[in-house]
């Protein structure tokens, strides 16, 4: 199996809380950076989705903080989906130091919305192949 999908990330002083570790929140959107930078680079835009009728939603999230994050670490954020055949995938991530140290895993589930049904797609890993230019990005 080929390495997850990755982007690094500066971990800035604003996003840190009173104890000067990165706000719990903050993972969130790292990981949301991540999953949206893999989209980009397997040429899925937001307007390629929306013209399509989908959209991605998240259904379920779970974080488990390893490490502390501080201003200034550099980070890695990984990205991996994986299809159960069904509406819903789950994508797994991780951050790590640049020195390799884990620092947070997540797991989500998710699925595309049809914009105009309010309901989810039958068969998402479909529409990411045919809107991909690389859909082995997604593991498809």
């Amino acid at each position: 199996m080929s390495e997850p999908f990755s982007v690094r990330v500066t971990v800035r002083g604003y996003e840190t809380d009173v104890q000067g570790h990165l706000n719990q929140a903050v993972y969130l959107n790292y990981a949301e950076h991540a999953r949206w930078a893999l989209l980009q680079a397997a040429g899925v835009s937001q307007t390629g989705l929306v013209r399509t009728g989908v959209g991605p939603v998240v259904l379920e999230t779970t974080i488990r903080y390893l490490r502390e994050l501080l201003a200034g670490d550099e980070v890695d954020v990984t990205c991996a989906f994986e299809w159960s055949g069904g509406k819903t995938f789950t994508v797994r991530q991780e951050i790590r130091r640049t020195d390799g140290t884990l620092a947070a895993q997540l797991s989500g589930v998710g699925g595309l919305l049809d914009l105009k049904e309010r309901k989810l797609v039958a068969d998402p890993a479909k529409v990411f192949e045919e809107l991909s230019t690389d859909p082995a990005l997604f593991g498809l």
